[in-house]
């Protein structure tokens, strides 16, 4: 079971998240996120943030189901989304989807792309999820399950990052570095149901796009 983090990020169309839904241990709401959960029709377990995103209504709506209201003030060095993370990974355990991370400003975007790499989440599985694809940081190794044709691509988040091996990928790197900066690992190949990405030294963000 996982931990759902809703972000106040662009959500199109809801309806590919609901099997997620059913088999989450929590849902939280950072400020905004809610809005894609009120679309859903879920009240969240906690909403977290100065919550200046919301209307009221749908904070009366949260405070009849229960959900608990971590509430800060709106000057804060932290960002709302951050501060459901922190929240998630400090009370239960597995891995922790966010939903809404990325669209919209370009800043937020990048931010919340970079605040898989905060300290208190080593060791943790913080995983975006967008229609189609994931992204995760690989901080060791990492294992891709998905099919054949599928695109994986490795970015560099950390400086240079040595690559020590790479199995089930078209373009196999062994003892290779990639160079932050340069877009050499995009789009590579899955040529198997699962490959592995190992990394000798440094962060690299690693995205799934599924067929």
């Amino acid at each position: 079971m996982s931990v759902l983090v809703f972000a106040n990020g662009i959500i199109g169309d809801v309806d590919w998240i609901r099997p997620y839904l059913e088999r989450a241990e929590a849902i939280i709401a950072a400020d905004g996120g809610g809005i894609h959960l009120d679309r859903l029709e879920v009240r969240p377990d906690v909403g977290i943030g100065d919550m200046d995103s919301l209307d009221g209504a749908v904070l009366d709506d949260w405070g009849e189901a229960g959900t608990t209201d971590v509430r800060y003030a709106t000057e804060k060095d932290e960002t709302d989304l951050e501060l459901a993370l922190l929240y998630a990974v400090e009370r239960y355990g597995g891995d922790v989807l966010v939903f809404g991370a990325l669209g919209g400003r370009l800043d937020q975007m990048l931010a919340n792309i970079l605040l898989l790499a905060h300290p208190a989440f080593v060791g943790r599985r913080v995983e975006l999820v967008e229609p189609g694809q994931r992204a995760w940081l690989v901080r060791g190794w990492t294992e891709i399950e998905g099919s054949p044709g599928e695109l994986v691509s490795l970015i560099p988040l950390s400086g240079d990052v040595l690559i020590r091996r790479t199995t089930g990928l078209k373009w196999r790197l062994q003892d290779e570095m990639l160079r932050f900066g340069p877009a050499r690992g995009v789009s590579n190949v899955m040529i198997a149901d699962t490959a592995v990405v190992q990394v000798e030294s440094g962060i690299l963000l690693c995205v799934h796009l599924r067929g």
